[in-house]
């Protein structure tokens, strides 16, 4: 299970482009408490490294980096974005939603992947998170599979 507290969730927000989207996923993991501020460029370099692999369906990205010690908690944030940014995928550009995974073992971050991809096996899950108003919309997107 996965920790989304009120500080993880950012709604209707402004970024120039996918640096900046990944980013703001940090930004929330950090306020949140689950990492150091230096885990939002790592996010940043994983992208840069292995290209927009992250992009996992249309409009949907799932930040993340490696387990390393400046994650001080797993949890994840969820980023909806006022206007969608273009990461480079082929398919399932451009992207309106962005969740920042953090994990301090690989069998979490295995675990938190599945556990995600039983959220976005309802293709409405994306579209219900796009129109959130408030973190508790959010929130109800994850609950009903057991993701929080």
């Amino acid at each position: 299970m996965l920790a989304l507290p009120d500080a993880a969730i950012l709604l209707g927000r402004t970024a120039a482009d996918w640096r900046g989207a990944v980013l703001l996923a940090g930004e929330a993991l950090q306020a949140a408490g689950f990492v150091q501020q230096s885990y939002g460029a790592r996010m940043v370099g994983m992208v840069e490294e292995f290209g927009a692999y992250i992009v996992i369906a249309p409009g949907l990205a799932l930040a993340h980096a490696r387990p390393g010690p400046d994650v001080l908690a797993p949890g994840m944030s969820v980023v909806t974005l006022a206007e969608p940014v273009v990461f480079g995928h082929p398919y399932n550009d451009p992207v309106s939603v962005v969740l920042g995974l953090a994990v301090i073992t690989a069998d979490e971050h295995v675990a938190g992947i599945a556990e995600l991809a039983n959220v976005f096996n309802d293709p409405a899950a994306l579209g219900r998170l796009g129109a959130a108003r408030s973190a508790a919309d959010v929130r109800a997107v994850f609950e009903a599979p057991g993701v929080l």
